[in-house]
């Protein structure tokens, strides 16, 4: 097959014969330029850069001869970006030429004209697979290994030190998104690289190597070290001219592998979950964790979860229970809807609760379709209660930030509604405050057009997400559901009460309900109540129950 890139050979030489010579010999397979001494040549290369795949240098030369070329070359790094071979006649001058980062030399008198061109094709060649393998050997922004390389010197370290004791370590900056967010890419982009100096710096002091693996997740492969502050240290120093301390905030996970059980990938899986266990921590300062018993059994007990997920939808090992809530703006409080609520009830490891796997599913894509089995089976439902009772027990399901992406998830609901005979008023949908902050135009345009078919949509958890004031009136809703947090704690006059109080006085100027959650004694109903709150759920009225029992409530 014929190549399609043409080569640009310099031919250095301050003998016009030579230049000519050489040319000739070359020039039905390169595109050729001359230079009749090094100070011409240096001034091409600079002109030309990478268009030129290979020099012809002459050693002795006016105004500046071969040897002052290659030093320049190797002070400016384009010794190793172009491949230089040397022509002499002198082999004593070779071995110095090499030293100063020639590819290979051609004597005079030339060899025959066969024996030149393959010597210039090896040398291409070489030079060109090397740019290959540099170009992907290191991650571009930090110039640590990508994680294709760090990977392979590291199975490569395991089998040349058998007996040493490694362990895989995985470290990133906490909430690094909201750093991009907030100060801008660029800025993000100098915190990695102070992170990746500091990283440079702490293998100095311990050995190993490290790699970034994505955005702002480094892998470290180090020999055993009973302390890694080291590491922490370093990163800190690194990033204290760009952030206050306050501002940095590391999170590292170690998993020492003494024995090598574990291929390599899986012990940094393993670092990965150790520094992910940090996540939700709110301290404002860096920390370590071990990957550890516990941490395995976990690991173990998610996989059991993950591998059982579909089976356990095919065969309804996802119960739905309903938490009722009551109007209490009479004088007697009124049943008025209900809230689903999913439970699984496991074959093997019984009731496992829903903080355990719901974090789980949305980790691993599979939230989503837990979400329609409730969604169509709370449906359901509404229509047995109608059937059987008579009357219409309006039900809110949730809806997750996930769901909402999905370009089917409004036919999917009207679908549901339109099969078992509802009226989109009977079926409420509550969505996290969070939700709203992550997109908001598309999310606002979703809800408007769930509310325009009918549907009551709740804001969930008001409170914990951090919406605006000025943001919260664009948003679309019918209901806003305070989070139990507010709830915590209320007593007559404390903060607490008066922040429930604004939250009610707010919901009251945008003239929507406000659903109490999490409210369980009767002094907390009685302040709710007096306070002006409209609709109240929480173990006071009821525990989520089954709906066979939910059918003996009303």
């Amino acid at each position: 097959m014929e190549d399609l890139f043409e080569r640009t050979i310099l031919i250095v030489d301050d003998e016009e014969i030579n230049r000519i010579l050489l040319g000739t010999i070359i020039q039905s397979e390169y595109k050729v330029i001359y230079a009749q001494n090094g100070k011409e040549a240096l001034e091409k290369i600079h002109s030309y850069g990478s268009a030129i795949s290979l020099v012809l240098l002459d050693l002795l030369m006016p105004v500046m001869d071969g040897s002052e070329v290659l030093k320049t070359l190797n002070q400016e790094g384009l010794i190793t970006e172009i491949p230089v071979i040397v022509l002499t006649s002198e082999k004593s001058s070779e071995i110095q030429s090499l030293k100063l980062g020639a590819a290979d030399f051609l004597t005079k008198p030339y060899d025959s004209p066969e024996v030149i061109l393959a010597r210039i094709r090896h040398s291409i060649q070489l030079s060109e697979h090397s740019k290959i393998i540099h170009a992907t050997e290191f991650d571009k922004l930090t110039r640590l290994y990508s994680p294709e390389f760090f990977f392979e010197y590291a199975s490569l370290f395991d089998q040349r030190f058998k007996d040493k004791v490694m362990d895989a370590l995985a470290i990133n900056f906490t909430r690094f998104h909201l750093l991009n967010q907030l100060k801008g890419r660029p800025f993000g982009n100098e915190v990695l690289n102070a992170m990746a100096d500091g990283l440079r710096k702490a293998l100095l002091k311990i050995g190993g190597i490290a790699g970034r693996n994505e955005a702002d997740s480094f892998y470290l492969y180090v020999p055993h070290q009973e302390d890694y502050d080291i590491i922490l240290q370093k990163i800190n120093e690194s990033l204290s001219s760009l952030l206050k301390p306050s501002e940095i905030r590391l999170r590292l996970g170690v998993f020492s592998d003494s024995e090598r059980k574990f291929p390599m990938i899986q012990r940094f899986d393993h670092a990965v979950q150790a520094c992910n266990s940090l996540r939700n921590k709110t301290s404002t300062t860096s920390d370590i964790r071990l990957y550890d018993a516990k941490m395995a059994q976990k690991e173990v007990f998610d996989a059991h979860l993950l591998q059982d997920f579909e089976s356990a939808i095919e065969e309804k090992q996802f119960k739905l229970n309903y938490q009722p809530k009551f109007n209490i703006k009479g004088d007697k409080p009124v049943l008025c809807c209900a809230e689903a609520l999913v439970r699984w009830e496991h074959p093997e490891l019984g009731f496992v609760r829903p903080d355990l796997f719901i974090p789980l599913f949305e980790e691993n894509g599979l939230v989503t379709k837990l979400d329609r089995y409730v969604w169509e089976e709370s449906a359901r439902q509404i229509r047995r209660w109608k059937e059987e009772l008579g009357k219409t027990i309006p039900v809110s399901v949730n809806v997750s930030r996930v769901d909402i992406v999905a370009p089917d998830m409004t036919d999917f609901i009207e679908k549901i509604v339109k099969e078992n005979g509802l009226l989109p008023s009977e079926y409420h949908l509550e969505i996290t405050e969070s939700a709203y902050t992550s997109d908001q135009k598309h999310i606002i345009e979703v809800v408007e057009n769930l509310r325009s078919l009918g549907h009551k949509i709740e804001m969930d958890d008001f409170g914990s997400g951090y919406s605006s004031l000025n943001m919260l009136t664009s948003m679309p809703i019918d209901v806003l559901k305070m989070d139990k947090a507010f709830i915590r704690n209320i007593q007559p006059g404390n903060k607490e009460m008066k922040l429930v109080e604004l939250v009610l006085d707010i919901a009251k100027n945008l003239g929507v309900p406000v659903v109490a959650e999490g409210v369980e004694t009767e002094e907390e109903y009685k302040m709710l109540k007096s306070a002006g709150c409209d609709i109240i759920q929480g173990y006071y009225f009821s525990k989520p129950i089954s709906p066979n029992e939910f059918s003996r409530f009303v």
